[in-house]
């Protein structure tokens, strides 16, 4: 059965990380939605234009099994201010639904939003300072219960590979590892 996930974007966005897992999510045949939160192009932190599928006020009314949030400056301060984006987290967090974020996003969109409370996580060490819990800071991907975090786009593989491990199993997070991290 496949497995819905959201991937939002914005411009400022990581694009290594945005894509990273978009591809790895989209090869293990989960039905990933790329939504923006601004227009429906957007240009990554490095120039890289990316087109969404949809916007993110498409998405408001969905339901999804993981939402997966990219990093990236100032791409992930323009995923923490859209109020869709924010109310689609919070009720994945509430309803015990995989909520991710990786490099910046764990501590701009996340924490800022109440979503780290009480779990660890990790963060791009530039901003390892601001992460309020440091328990598991040096982890390049932490799962606590349905919070996933990783550090930044050298670990975007491990990050899209641990994500389809949770929201499928195991077996195929094994072949995907196979597949693209042992060659």
């Amino acid at each position: 059965m496949k497995k819905k996930v959201l991937i939002p974007i914005s411009d400022g966005i990581e694009e290594l990380e945005a894509i990273g897992i978009i591809d790895t999510l989209r090869r293990a045949d989960a039905e990933v939605t790329v939504a923006s939160v601004g227009q429906k192009q957007i240009t990554g932190s490095c120039g890289t234009r990316i087109i969404a599928d949809k916007l993110i006020e498409e998405c408001a009314n969905e339901q999804y099994d993981l939402i997966a949030l990219p990093g990236g400056l100032p791409g992930a301060e323009h995923l923490r201010d859209s109020e869709i984006l924010t109310k689609l987290l919070k009720e994945q967090a509430e309803q015990g639904r995989y909520y991710a974020a990786i490099c910046a996003s764990p501590v701009v969109v996340l924490q800022f939003h109440g979503l780290l409370e009480g779990k660890k996580a990790t963060v791009n060490p530039a901003l390892a300072n601001d992460l309020i819990n440091k328990n598991k800071i040096d982890n390049r991907v932490v799962v606590d219960g349905n919070c996933i975090t990783s550090r930044a786009r050298g670990t975007v593989l491990e990050f899209a590979v641990k994500l389809i491990e949770l929201i499928y199993d195991k077996n195929k997070a094994d072949n995907m590892k196979t597949d693209m991290l042992s060659q």
